[in-house]
This record gives structure tokens, C-alpha cells and sequence, in this order.
């Protein structure tokens, strides 16, 4: 049997919400039961490697046993093989499995014995409901995970459709939680059990994530490659909105901007595959939703670098000008005042929205239209070819940028680093189609050129910033003479970096282009 789950991390603050929304669906009273599971494997973890799980389930004294396996996770929607035979007495019974799966597991353990790893014990309540034609059954989990003497929570929602389309998960999902905070489940119990049996968190604490490498082939179809590209920036993203939601280090917003930058550099690179010349209002969604989030972020992340990056070693440059820390007391309550306000956005219904639109399109393959008869072809192009044209077609708009570089002025230098910045992503994401050693010396001056252009960026920040008439203390004479002094000092070193750029640019053109 094959099961298609959405699963959902939930909070106890938001059990009494949820369960109202839940029988608003549908049943008003869900069916309650007591359900302790065993999870077995070798010592060696012989299962666990193979990416299944073998458990032991006791409900009113009859006990099963469950073979899962086959498991693909995208974006919170899961798809798994389940096998499940009687296991009289609570033994495992291998000869019961039919006989490929009865092969698999034995394949899996190499004939070594399995014993019990880990337990889960919770109390499951089920409903179910129907959407757009569908029926689903609702199950919230509210338990514990037992290894040992170590014990882990769970509170979980799982969606798991019963007969329909699969896109009813995601509309219940979205009448459930109108808006966040909204963590998708990346794991199942096995996983997390197997992580609590290894002495770690059962989930991990919310951290600022980066960017983590796609495993995507040369061979890949663009369809192929898209889909693991954008899923990876998916995971960034909504990793990120957890981490600024529960935590303050400023490498959050970084990321999460970052992150945003990626999805909307991956969404351009792949627009004429996945959009099509007739566009597509999905995809346009999207893209308008990434880069009105990447605004809301900004606002926060440019403070943390005023405060850190241009403060901090400005009064420690001048430690006899007394206004420093008066600007930067006051930039900081500013920055915690946006912190607010920026975690009750990201725990609104907007990106709530863009978090199930942006999870349905990857998981349900959202772009496919049934009307475009040229998609199919576009679709099953070589990644590569996709990847060689955009790199060209981003090349020639940072070179068209850079044109008459000497003589350009603020605007033009911010837009010519927009364009840099999107030509590096798409190289990156490009890599696994060219020799590396003909990437990697660009990359290298690319970033490179980046920094010096982030200096420009800096300058132009703090004159916004400092110089705007709801500035911080901008009613104190102290602070305003230690902004003009920080203003002064950032247009010298964006001086210095212009020209250092205008140096080092002729190199990075003459740099021979991969994909040429």
C-alpha cells in the first residue's frame, strides 16, 4: 500500500486552534486511541541505511507488524510503501511479508538478528474529513519517543490521503493553518527515533541554515534539475522563517534573505521551462511573493549590519567619539523593534501562503499544463543547455551593467551588483555541467568582485539609513555627528572598493566563460 502523508510540526499553543479547524472539515469528534510502536533493525542499523523501518504495533493487545519503505520526501509531502501482517504475540514474523518486501528487509539485515532500537508511545486522535473530493484522515500525534533512558516529545499533524487528488492535503492543510508559525515535518518517527537511540535531538534546534549542495547530474533533465534546485532553496527558506521566528542571531535574516535571493535566481533560470512563453500565474506568484518577502527581510538585515559590521568597528577605530554608542544603542533597539514586526509577518497568513503554494508546486509538480503541447519537450531538455543559456544570458546583462564602467554612478554600480549577484547563482547552480576547474577560478573572482560591490552597498545603506528623518536618534546631536562620521567613513571605503572593482573587472571579463 502506498501512503501520501503531509506532515506538520505543531506546538501546544496551537492544539486548541487547530482542533477546532480540524472538525470544522469534518467529524467533530475524532476517535482517540493509545497507540505504543517498537522500532526494530540490526545492531549495525542495517534498516535505517537502507532507508526503511520496521516496527511492532500494540492497539487494543493486537499487534502488527509494518514494513515501510521506498520513502520520498518533497517539500512536507511524503510518499511511502507500507507493508503491514499480523505479528501474533508481538513477534516479528518475516515469512509473513509478501515475498519482494520479505526480500528487501533480509537483503536490508544480512541475516543478522533485529532487536528493538527505539519505542514511540502517543495518543493519536484521528477525524475524518473531505476536501475537493477527497477523503483524508486527520491524525494529530501528541506522545513521547523513548530510547533508553532518553525521552523526546512529539506533537505532530499528519494528513494522509485516502482516495482523491493529492492536492485536497494541501487546501486542508491550508484551512488548518491559516497562518504560522508553519514547520514542515522533513522526517519520519524512524528517523527521528534513530536520532534520539544516537544520543542527538529527535529534531533539530531552529538554526540559521545555509545553502547545501544539490545533488544533480550533467545527465539530468531540466525538469529533473529544477525540481531539485528549487526544493533545496524550499528548504533554506522555510528553515530560515523557523529560525528568525524563534531565535535572534543575525545570521537568520541573512540566510533567509539569501535564500530568497536563490529561489528567485532558480525560478528566473528555470522561467522558460517551467513558465513557458505563455506564462504561468503560478510560477509568476511565486516569484512576486520571494521578492516581497526578500524586502520584509531586508529591512532587519540591514540594520544587523549597521550595527555589526559598520558600528561596531567604527567605534573601535574612534573610540573617543562618544556618539558611537549612543547610535548604536539606538540602532539596536531599532533593529529589535523590526524583529517584531518581522516575526509577526513571517508568521502571517502571506507567507503562511507562499510557504503551502511554494510546497504544493514542488511536490505536485505545479507547473505541468495540460494545454501547453510544447512543455513535455521543454521539460525533458538537457539541464545543461538550460543552465549554459542562462549563465550567457546573465553574463551579457551584467556586461550590458558594466558598460562605460568608469563613468557609472550610485544607481548604475547597485544595479550592475544586482546582476552579478544573479549571475553567480546561476553559475552555481550550473556547476555540475562544467570542469570545475574552469568554474571555480570564476566563481572565485566573482565573489571576489561581490565584496568590493558590497562595500558600494554599505555606503549607500548607512546614507538611507542615518540620514532619513526617522533615523536612529536622529534628535541627538552626539549621534548625528557619530552617523556623519560612520557616512564619511563608508563612502571612503566604497571609493576605495570602486576603484579596486573598476581594477578587477577587466580580468573577470577576459575570465573564459564555461559555458561558451
Amino acid at each position: 500500500m502506498k501512503e501520501i502523508e503531509l506532515k506538520i510540526l505543531v506546538s501546544a499553543p496551537q492544539i486548541p486552534a487547530l482542533r477546532r479547524r480540524i472538525a470544522a472539515l469534518g467529524e467533530a469528534k475524532p476517535r482517540t486511541r493509545r497507540l505504543r510502536t517498537i522500532y526494530l533493525d540490526t545492531a549495525e542499523g542495517g534498516l535505517a541505511a537502507a532507508g526503511h523501518a520496521l516496527r511492532l504495533r500494540v492497539e487494543a493487545r493486537r499487534w502488527t507488524q509494518t514494513v515501510k519503505t521506498a520513502r520520498e520526501m518533497r517539500a512536507g509531502l511524503s510518499s511511502t510503501e507500507e507493508i503491514n501482517t499480523p505479528a501474533p504475540g508481538g513477534r516479528v514474523d518475516l515469512d509473513a511479508l509478501p515475498p519482494p518486501i520479505r526480500e528487501t528487509v533480509r537483503t536490508a539485515t544480512a541475516g543478522l538478528p533485529l532487536a528493538p532500537v527505539f519505542e514511540t508511545v502517543v495518543s493519536r486522535s484521528t477525524w475524518m474529513i473531505a476536501v475537493e473530493g477527497a477523503r483524508i484522515e486527520v491524525a494529530l500525534d501528541r506522545g513521547e519517543i523513548v530510547a533508553g533512558e532518553r525521552r523526546e516529545g512529539i506533537d505532530e499533524l499528519e494528513l494522509e490521503l485516502i482516495e482523491g487528488p493529492a492536492s485536497a492535503l494541501f487546501e486542508a492543510a491550508r484551512a488548518m493553518f491559516p497562518t504560522g508559525p508553519l514547520r514542515f515535518s522533513t522526517m519520519n518517527k524512524a528517523a527521528r527515533g534513530q536520532r534520539v537511540a544516537a544520543g542527538q535531538a529527535a529534531v533539530e534546534a531552529p538554526v540559521p541554515r545555509h545553502a547545501a549542495k544539490v545533488e544533480i547530474s550533467r545527465k539530468d533533465t531540466a525538469e529533473a534539475a529544477a525540481r531539485a534546485i528549487l526544493t533545496e532553496c524550499f528548504l533554506q527558506v522555510s528553515s530560515n522563517i523557523v529560525a528568525v521566528g524563534t531565535g535572534g542571531d543575525p545570521e537568520g535574516p541573512h540566510q533567509l534573505r539569501v535564500g530568497l535571493r536563490r529561489l528567485r535566481s532558480a525560478l528566473q533560470l528555470f522561467a522558460p521551462v517551467l513558465a513557458g512563453k505563455a506564462g504561468n500565474p503560478r510560477f509568476d506568484t511565486l516569484l512576486t511573493e520571494a521578492r516581497w518577502l526578500g524586502r520584509e527581510v531586508g529591512r532587519l538585515r540591514d540594520l544587523d549590519v549597521a550595527g555589526t559590521d559598520l558600528l561596531a568597528p567604527a567605534a573601535k577605530a574612534i573610540p573617543r567619539e562618544p556618539g558611537f554608542a549612543r547610535l548604536a544603542e539606538a540602532t539596536a533597539a531599532r533593529a529589535a523593534e523590526e524583529r517584531v514586526r518581522l516575526r509577526e509577518t513571517l508568521a502571517g497568513p502571506r507567507v503562511t501562503a507562499l510557504l503551502f503554494d511554494l510546497a504544493e508546486y514542488l511536490s505536485l509538480r505545479g507547473w505541468l499544463d495540460p494545454t501547453d503541447h510544447a512543455q513535455t519537450a521543454r521539460l525533458a531538455q538537457p539541464f545543461c543547455a538550460v543552465a549554459a543559456a542562462a549563465a550567457a544570458k546573465a553574463d551579457r546583462k551584467a556586461a550590458k551593467r558594466a558598460k562605460n564602467i568608469a563613468t557609472l554612478e550610485h544607481e548604475a554600480r547597485h544595479d550592475l551588483r544586482k546582476a552579478l549577484k544573479a549571475l553567480r547563482y546561476i553559475i552555481e547552480f550550473g556547476a555540475p555541467c562544467w570542469p570545475e576547474k574552469r568554474t571555480k577560478p570564476l566563481l572565485k573572482t566573482l565573489r571576489g568582485l561581490q565584496t568590493l560591490f558590497g562595500e558600494l552597498n554599505d555606503a549607500a545603506m548607512a546614507e538611507e539609513l542615518f540620514l532619513a528623518p526617522n533615523a536612529p536618534a536622529a534628535d541627538d546631536p552626539l549621534a548625528a555627528r557619530a552617523a556623519g562620521r560612520l557616512i564619511g567613513g563608508a563612502e571612503r571605503a566604497a571609493d576605495h572598493a570602486w576603484e579596486m572593482a573598476k581594477t578587477r573587472w577587466d580580468g573577470f571579463a577576459a575570465t573564459k566563460r564555461p559555458w561558451a
